[in-house]
């Protein structure tokens, strides 16, 4: 039986590690296949819409927000809005 209180072994959780003890590595991971964001930026002088994975990589540009979330959406990812 292992202990609730034991953090020894902390490949035990779901994802392979315990989430009291996450280190930057895994921080930097998490929700990296599920999250992207959505960033307002300016291109060529023009409004447009960044997407970037949840680790801050550029993936792509929309003109505008809708198509930038419907993009998101359409590869099984939650879209979150950066300001």
């Amino acid at each position: 039986m292992i202990n609730a209180h034991d953090h020894s072994n902390q490949n035990n959780e779901p994802g392979g590690f315990d989430i009291r003890h996450i280190t930057d590595q895994q921080l930097a991971k998490l929700g990296l296949s599920q999250i992207a964001y959505i960033k307002p930026v300016i291109v060529n002088g023009e409004q447009a819409f960044a997407i970037h994975a949840a680790d801050g990589t550029p993936m792509a540009v929309a003109g505008d927000a809708e198509v930038a979330v419907a993009a998101i959406r359409q590869h099984e990812m939650m879209p979150a809005l950066v300001h």
